[in-house]
């Protein structure tokens, strides 16, 4: 009885992700298959949308190829400098915190009640060409019109990107820093090791599950951010989601938007199996 009690909890949250998950996909796959009426949109052949290729032979044109490379490098980008500088940070709060450290995270966090959007619009006031920065440059004699152009190019992007997702990678950090016995530093230093030294094989090892778990919870968010490439940045920085939103709602063409989605889902499906075999085979190799 108790056993089926707790199955039973289990089926809204199955309903949920059935109804808007798992059909929403199932749709758009189908609709990538679909050929269009004079409008662009999808034309039903039961009991599917037929078995058109050609949508696909499109999404491999060199049109959409520079859009994928570019979200990819975009992220991984983000990945690497939100993992150089969040790992600090959260080993510094973790080890040296004391009794504020959760309220330093609190502090970290902090940005995150505030909308997505709204939080943009703050890089945009900041950045701008009339912005508070150049102002500042302005008045610090740096001349040109503005002194320097931030927006428009992609280490703007990037830096959006790493704003808005540098928690994402800390607090994983920090929970596996914080779960670490103290005395393995001190054992490695009892054996005369060198921070580095202490730091490679002893605090780098025991920490790499959540550098592994920040890296993922950074990448496969910033591969699909649109916002910040919209705003930011310029049609020479689009990213594959800027690309998707513009063909499912610019140009109404859902059936090559369904499948840019498809194809760009399966790469990064495949992308995230690869790392992810990757660090686990590194960290069975550092535990040894």
């Amino acid at each position: 009885m108790r056993k089926r009690l707790w199955h039973g909890f289990l089926v809204p949250p199955g309903v949920w992700l059935l109804a808007l998950y798992v059909v929403p996909l199932a749709i758009v796959v189908a609709v990538s298959w679909a050929t269009t009426d004079f409008l662009g949109s999808p034309i039903y052949k039961w009991p599917f949308f037929g078995w058109n290729t050609s949508n696909y032979d499109t999404v491999f044109s060199y049109t959409f190829v520079p859009a994928f490379l570019r979200s990819l490098g975009f992220a991984s980008a983000t990945t690497a400098l939100c993992l150089l500088v969040g790992y600090p940070v959260a080993y510094v709060i973790a080890r040296y915190g004391g009794r504020v450290r959760h309220l330093l995270v609190v502090l970290l966090i902090l940005p995150w009640f505030v909308d997505y959007l709204i939080r943009i619009y703050a890089w945009i006031a900041l950045l701008g060409d009339d912005g508070i920065v150049n102002g500042w440059l302005h008045r610090l004699g740096l001349g040109g019109n503005p002194p320097v152009q931030f927006l428009g190019t992609w280490w703007a992007v990037v830096g959006g990107l790493v704003y808005s997702y540098l928690p994402f990678m800390v607090l994983p950090v920090y929970a596996s820093v914080e779960r670490m016995d103290p005395s393995l530093i001190e054992a490695g230093k009892d054996l005369y090791g060198t921070p580095w030294q202490t730091f490679r094989h002893v605090t780098w090892p025991a920490t790499f599950q959540g550098v592994v778990a920040g890296s993922v919870l950074v990448f496969l968010p910033a591969t699909g951010d649109f916002a910040n490439s919209l705003f930011l940045g310029s049609p020479h920085t689009a990213m594959i989601g800027n690309v998707i939103n513009d063909v499912f709602n610019g140009g109404g063409y859902w059936p090559l938007g369904g499948a840019i989605s498809v194809i760009f889902m399966l790469g990064i499906a495949g992308f995230m199996v690869f790392y992810l075999r990757s660090a686990a085979r590194a960290s069975q190799e550092s535990a040894l």
